[in-house]
């Protein structure tokens, strides 16, 4: 085992969730590193699993793991509850963790139509911060981003790296209804509505492109790791984006 493995098994503080997963937080925080830890043991996981085993949820520093706990009971040695069963299976993963060569490097462009009637609360970010409209849109996607965790909603994703000049609190009054694809920004985080739903986030534009597709093996467009950079169109590139999906 690396001195690397060893300070990452360390670290880690395992937490039962229930009696059927476990928390392993490992790490502080909301940083690049730590999310290579938490991405490459929650693949690790999904790809050398355990029997009993269900599916592992990156966080933006923890995985959860849920578990069957009678089928582990009945596979794990005797004198092991399911909990510690699974806490010493995940224990011999950090030990052999190679953190490096499980990052994935996808680099995605998001476009996005931003302004108008696609984003309702641009004009508002521009005002909050005393910056123009172009301004907004020039630091909102001059940066790259990196999907820290999917969530809220099926394929939703959490991005870090927004320029805090930008960053605006949530609305007070969340909306009833934001449109699939609106792309918001709430405190320092910025992100994509990928369906219809409620919603809190100052609302800057909207992309054309899907995120979710249920009946896909892999039915969300972006992943834990991807890094993606917001691309600003027009509204008749918009248009040939959504005729170009509808055709697919």
């Amino acid at each position: 085992m690396s001195d690397h493995q060893e300070k990452l098994l360390a670290e880690a503080v395992f937490k039962p969730l229930g009696d059927s997963a476990l928390i392993v937080q490992i790490g502080i925080g909301i940083h690049p590193n730590i999310q290579k830890r938490v991405y490459a043991l929650s693949e690790w996981m999904n790809c050398h699993p355990f029997t009993g085993f269900i599916e592992s949820v990156p966080a933006y520093n923890n995985v959860t793991i849920f578990y069957h706990p009678i089928i582990v009971c009945q596979n794990a040695p005797a004198n092991l509850t399911p909990y510690e069963f699974v806490c010493h299976y995940v224990k011999k993963v950090i030990k052999q963790l190679d953190i490096e060569t499980n990052q994935q490097e996808r680099c995605i462009d998001i476009p996005v139509l931003y302004g108008g009637k696609y984003g309702p609360d641009l004009e508002y970010v521009a005002q909050y911060h005393n910056l123009s409209v172009e301004e907004v849109i020039m630091i909102h996607s001059r940066e790259e981003y990196l999907v820290y965790m999917l969530g809220f909603a099926p394929g939703f994703p959490f991005l870090g790296g927004m320029d805090e000049i930008i960053a605006t609190p949530r609305k007070k009054t969340p909306r009833l209804s934001i449109e699939q694809g609106s792309v918001g920004i709430a405190g320092k985080q910025t992100g994509i509505y990928p369906l219809k739903t409620p919603g809190g986030w100052q609302i800057i534009g909207r992309t054309p492109l899907s995120l979710f597709h249920p009946s896909k093996s892999s039915p969300t467009l972006l992943h834990p790791g991807d890094k993606i950079r917001f691309v600003s169109i027009s509204q008749e590139e918009f248009d040939r984006y959504r005729e170009m999906s509808e055709c697919l």
